[in-house]
């Protein structure tokens, strides 16, 4: 059996949007939002190198890779840890990478310059300490956090 949990891969497929974090060849931090993080297999994630240089040039250069997957509305998700690889057009990885962003309905197939993947070596949970009094369940949570959107939806549309 391999990492990566059912439960694991429900929160990426419905979240798809993941926070990477790499570092630098100076040493600093480099955090990346990609919203093209898909399961590729029970030990391995893997996002679309659409624009992303500073992460793939770390990446080249050695850095491991975390990345953050979380629902927003309810406050849970998972850290994943472990070392990329970037794969170029015309690689096995490459292919598999795009047919599972095309049978999921990407609009970025074509744009895609690289398909990175991770291999999943650490996993964890991420828990919202909003649930850490036992006073509000999950429910209440993503009530809350659905109120909060549906009030910034309704602002940005004028509302």
């Amino acid at each position: 059996m391999g990492v990566l949990t059912g439960d694991m891969k429900r929160v990426v497929a419905e979240q798809r949007l993941g926070f990477f974090a790499t570092v630098c060849e100076d040493g600093s931090p480099n955090l990346s939002p990609k919203g093209t993080t898909y399961v590729l297999d029970d030990d391995h994630l893997l996002f679309a190198e659409v624009r992303s240089p500073q992460t793939v040039a770390n990446i080249r250069h050695g850095s491991a890779v975390e990345v953050n997957v979380v629902d927003p509305f309810v406050r849970k998700g998972y850290r994943f840890k472990g070392p990329a690889t970037v794969h170029e057009p015309g690689s096995a990885e490459f292919d598999a990478g795009t047919a599972r962003m095309r049978a999921a309905g990407s609009a970025l197939v074509d744009r895609v310059a690289g398909v990175v993947v991770i291999e999943v070596r650490e996993a964890a949970a991420v828990v919202s300490p909003a649930y850490d009094d036992g006073t509000l369940t999950e429910t209440d949570i993503r009530a809350i956090h659905t109120a909060r959107f549906a009030r910034l939806a309704e602002e940005a549309e004028g509302g």
